[in-house]
């Protein structure tokens, strides 16, 4: 247990991952009472897939000026900005679905400005884990805050259920927007003279160049984010193939489908805290990740009734941790800190940023052929990705030994592909 929460024991990083567990609860409120919200407006599996695209979108189109953004900004103090804006959008939803009738425009506004929020919030936030504690720490720091989001994956969901039986979407946006109160105390409680501040770059030209240049010279980040431009198109969009799949061809109802959520983040937090535990990173484990992630979204796409359903989502969130959690330390263990914020900026548009491609896309399948179809295609991809990696580690004679990267080896490897 120790070494599982070795980082806990760094003041910052403590109020930090309190903060960040409230609030990440919340979260899953809005996104899943947003979700089924649209769903019982429209019915329709496209509107789910637009309403995943007004979230995701700008993600798409700003996430990597906001990485650079975040390589030369003060993440502390632009945290407690996005974060307090993020908490006033949230109440916003709220205010909308306390209406009789939702404006469906409106709320896809209100969606889209959310978007643009975290568009500069998420690689500000991630990349700030790396600041908050020590070096020898990082590895742990990094896989315990996907425990904290999966973690959340649990609650938020199961919560969202409760309240929108019971009191009605609007609560579940109002619960979540009072959440922010919980993490910005956090922040603000924090002292920045014990943070271990990475210089901060200088404005420049070309520096979101510079970070796709970065990435393209380093083996280890750039076959995992060509496997993740496949694998966040068609195949990490369960906000909108679990919803469609439980109340279209399952036969559940709201219900039933936040607690198929909540399972599938137990099984995610498991694998976090495993993770967590051996505090190790590779390629391999990104390739068997998503390996098993194909796979066993081709079972779910079979199962018979909801209550087959409930097993498989839970082995799902294992293998879906397995490979995310891997694909997003590896850049924080690997990558130089000086492009933290520009290489997770890149990972988000090729995981987040797509959604507004694939998630109308497999809405559309699920309209045209039936819900199990979206996740078919999405294994497919998933394991055509996985093998294409698995080739190219072997190919390349990639180092895939399973350690920790030290800062000094990082800005090594950075100064010899002449890439700062």
């Amino acid at each position: 247990m120790g070494r599982t929460f070795s980082s806990l024991h760094t003041r910052n990083f403590r109020l930090f991952f309190i903060g960040q567990l409230i609030s990440n609860t919340g979260n899953w409120l809005t996104i899943v009472a947003l979700t089924l919200l649209v769903l019982h407006l429209t019915g329709s599996g496209v509107a789910v897939g637009a309403v995943a695209a007004c979230q995701y979108g700008p993600i798409l189109l700003l996430s990597a000026w906001a990485g650079a953004i975040a390589d030369r900004s003060n993440k502390l103090r632009l945290l407690k900005t996005t974060q307090a804006l993020e908490m006033c959008q949230s109440f916003a939803l709220g205010a909308l679905a306390f209406q009789r009738n939702p404006p469906l425009t409106w709320l896809f506004v209100t969606a889209a400005a959310g978007g643009v929020l975290l568009a500069f919030d998420n690689p500000v936030r991630r990349s700030f884990v790396t600041e908050m504690v020590a070096s020898d720490e990082i590895p742990n720091a990094v896989l315990l805050y996907s425990a904290l989001v999966n973690a959340s994956r649990i609650f938020g969901p199961a919560l969202a259920g409760l309240l929108v039986v019971t009191v009605g979407y609007g609560w579940s946006f109002t619960l979540d927007a009072t959440s922010y109160v919980a993490v910005l105390v956090a922040l603000f409680m924090m002292r920045p003279a014990e943070l271990r501040t990475v210089p901060v770059t200088p404005r420049g030209k070309g520096q979101v160049r510079a970070g796709i240049r970065y990435v393209s010279q380093v083996p280890d980040l750039w076959i995992p984010f060509a496997m993740l431009g496949v694998i966040g198109l068609l195949g990490y969009n369960f906000s909108v193939v679990l919803p469609l799949l439980v109340e279209h061809s399952l036969g559940g109802g709201d219900g039933t489908f936040t607690l198929v959520y909540s399972v599938y983040g137990l099984g995610a937090l498991v694998s976090a805290l495993v993770a967590a535990h051996r505090n190790r990173v590779s390629v391999r484990v990104i390739v068997v990740g998503s390996l098993a992630l194909g796979s066993t979204m081709l079972v779910l796409s079979a199962v018979p009734n909801i209550a087959t359903a409930f097993p498989v989502v839970f082995v799902l969130g294992v293998a879906s941790l397995i490979y995310m959690t891997a694909t997003t330390a590896i850049v924080q263990v690997r990558a130089d800190p000086a492009m933290h914020g520009r290489v997770l900026a890149l990972q988000s548009v090729l995981l987040i940023g797509t959604t507004p491609i694939g998630g109308p896309i497999l809405g559309w399948v699920a309209d045209l052929i039936n819900a199990r179809a979206p996740l078919v295609l999405g294994g497919v991809a998933t394991i055509s990705a996985g093998v294409w990696g698995w080739w190219t580690v072997r190919r390349l004679h990639v180092d895939e030994a399973p350690r920790p990267v030290a800062e000094p080896e990082l800005s090594e490897v950075v100064e010899a592909s002449g890439a700062s």
